[in-house]
């Protein structure tokens, strides 16, 4: 008796030790994200004073709902890239404007949620603002959706300028009415940056940045944006006034997936 019961508490102990084991290392699986490698760094340890809105971690996007993989409302870029933003920065202030960043480094998991919401046709929750004119069965072939992103490379920010003082912007509320993104400044959706002709994120070819219909105030506003950053390395992409990338790349060919959040720099900065 004395021997089935030691043998029977040494087969208890044997699997309580193997639940411990399996319960501590399954979690630290599960729960181990991609790094960024260390030359990446948020946008505010370099240049705290130029504005963020990040409005993929909110639901005021085209998708309507926060983007996968962005954990805080935080702007992330190579460092190359976010020293050239803030010596764009120290040109603009003095001349009375700010720079305001809409997104900087996107993962690919957020490219991913993209592709599957252009795949549901079923979704136009938030056509009205964002694609009012454009198919949503033409996202792909006209170049507002893509399997791959420049951003998750690191050196592309979506961007703007923002006459100073900044004034408070007020946030979306889900449900509301919206407007077109190419309607008058003060019909669309308010933003405290100077008018660009059309809303961030506005699928519609008024977003080329040098469309001709675009002029006074809006060209002139785009040219100023456009002839800061190419002084100081950035491209700019013709079809999307906002879209500017730092060259030349640090990771050229390189698509990352870290999210985005303070975690994934834990050491950069």
């Amino acid at each position: 008796m004395t021997r089935l019961s030691s043998a029977v508490r040494g087969l208890v102990t044997a699997f309580a030790t193997l639940l411990a084991v399996t319960a501590a290392t399954a979690p630290a699986r599960a729960d181990t994200d991609p790094q960024a490698p260390p030359d990446f760094v948020a946008l505010r340890t370099v240049d705290a004073t130029i504005i963020q809105e990040m409005r993929y971690f909110t639901p005021h996007n085209f998708v309507g709902e926060r983007i996968d993989g962005y954990r805080q409302p935080l702007c992330i870029l190579t460092r190359p890239a976010a020293e050239a933003l803030h010596e764009a920065q120290q040109k603009l202030l003095p001349e009375g404007y700010s720079l305001k960043v809409y997104d900087c480094y996107r993962p690919q998991r957020a490219v991913d949620h993209f592709v599957r919401w252009a795949e549901d046709l079923d979704d136009q929750d938030m056509k009205g603002e964002f694609y009012p004119d454009v198919d949503k069965t033409r996202l792909f072939e006209d170049g507002y959706i893509a399997e791959k992103s420049g951003h998750s490379r690191g050196s592309t920010m979506d961007l703007t300028l923002v006459k100073l003082p900044a004034r408070p912007t007020r946030p979306y509320v889900p449900g509301e009415s919206l407007v077109p993104c190419y309607a008058p400044k003060g019909e669309r959706f308010p933003d405290n940056s100077v008018d660009m002709g059309t809303g961030f994120d506005c699928f519609d070819t008024l977003s080329h940045t040098l469309d001709p219909r675009i002029q006074g105030e809006q060209r002139a506003n785009r040219l100023l944006l456009k002839s800061t950053l190419e002084d100081l390395g950035f491209v700019n992409l013709a079809e999307e006034w906002w879209h500017y990338t730092y060259k030349p790349e640090p990771y050229p060919d390189t698509y990352f997936d870290f999210p985005v959040s303070a975690k994934s720099l834990s050491g950069n900065n």
